[in-house]
C-alpha cells in the first residue's frame, strides 16, 4: 500500500512564520494531467526522502503563461507572469525546482525582465545533486540494473539551456544499459508539443513528429525511455501507442526512475 505523506503549502507555513528551503512549482500538466500527477507524486517523495524543506502554492499557483507567449499572445503571458511574480515575492521565495522544462526556462530566463528574479532548477539537476551528495543511492539489485534505457532530450532543458549531463548522470548510476538516439543532445529531436503545438492538431504532412521520435526509440533497440517534461511524455506516449508498441517500451520521468530505483 502507498503511503501517504502531507504536501505543505507555502500559506500554511507562512501562517507558523516559516518559509521553505525550496518551493516546488508544480505546473498545469503537474496539477491536471493524470499522468503527469504521478510525477509530482515522485518528486514529493523524493523531496521528503531527503529531508528539503519545500512546499508547493497550491491554489495560489498560476500558469506561467509558457503556451500563451508560444502562441503569440504576449499580452495574456506578462498578466500570468505578473500574478505569478507577485505571490513568489510576497512570500519571498529564492529557489524554485521545476517538473517542466517549459516552466523552468520561462520563469528562470522571462521573467528577470517582469521583475521575478529566483534560483531555478530542474527536479533532473535537484535529484543529480542529491545523488552526488550521497542522500539517493539506487538499492544493488534495482529493477532497472541491465535494462536497455535511452534519455529523450526536452528541447527546453536541452537546447534552450544546455541541461544535457544532470538527467544522463541520474540514470548512470543504474547499472543499466544505457543507449544514446541517434538525435541527442544539441542535435536531439523535438517530441512535437513544444510552442504551444501541445495545444493545437498538427498541420497537415507526412507523419507527426512524435511517430518520426519513436522510430528513432525503436531503433536504439531500448525498453525504457527516460523523459523529463510532462510534454514529452504525453506525445511519446501517444508515439508508441501509434506504433503500437505498449508491451515492448515504457516511457518514465527520471523522477519516478529514481523513486523505483531507490525503493522509496
Amino acid at each position: 500500500m502507498e503511503t501517504t505523506f502531507h504536501i505543505p503549502t507555502v500559506a500554511e507555513m507562512a501562517a507558523k512564520g516559516e518559509r521553505p528551503d525550496i518551493l516546488f512549482w508544480v505546473g498545469c500538466a503537474g496539477s491536471f494531467d493524470e499522468r503527469a500527477q504521478r510525477i509530482t507524486k515522485s518528486i514529493c517523495k523524493i523531496l521528503q526522502h531527503v529531508g528539503v524543506k519545500y512546499a508547493i502554492l497550491g491554489i495560489e499557483e498560476n500558469c506561467t503563461g509558457d503556451p500563451a507567449k508560444r502562441a503569440g499572445n504576449e499580452f495574456l503571458f506578462q498578466m500570468q507572469a505578473m500574478m505569478n511574480i507577485e505571490v513568489l515575492n510576497g512570500y519571498e521565495i529564492t529557489k524554485i525546482v521545476t517538473a517542466c522544462p517549459h516552466c523552468f526556462n520561462t520563469i528562470k530566463n522571462e521573467y528577470p525582465d517582469l521583475g521575478g528574479n529566483f534560483e531555478v532548477i530542474h527536479h533532473t539537476q535537484l535529484i543529480q545533486s542529491m545523488i552526488a551528495e550521497g542522500k539517493l543511492k539506487p538499492a544493488d539489485g534495482n529493477e532497472f540494473k541491465g535494462k536497455r534505457i535511452t534519455y529523450h532530450d526536452p528541447c527546453y532543458l536541452g537546447r534552450a539551456n544546455e541541461v544535457y549531463e544532470a538527467p544522463r548522470q541520474v540514470l548512470e548510476v543504474l547499472d543499466a544499459d544505457l543507449v544514446e538516439l541517434k538525435r541527442c543532445r544539441s542535435n536531439g529531436l523535438c517530441c512535437g508539443a513544444g510552442g504551444a503545438q501541445m495545444f493545437k492538431e498538427p498541420e497537415r504532412g507526412k507523419k507527426d513528429i512524435n511517430v518520426e521520435r519513436v522510430e528513432d526509440v525503436i531503433e536504439s533497440g531500448a525498453t525504457i525511455v527516460a523523459a523529463a517534461c510532462p510534454f514529452c511524455m504525453t506525445m511519446l506516449r501517444d508515439g508508441v501507442k501509434t506504433k503500437e508498441k505498449e508491451e515492448q517500451i515504457e516511457i518514465l520521468d527520471i523522477a519516478e526512475i529514481t523513486v523505483k530505483a531507490n525503493n522509496l
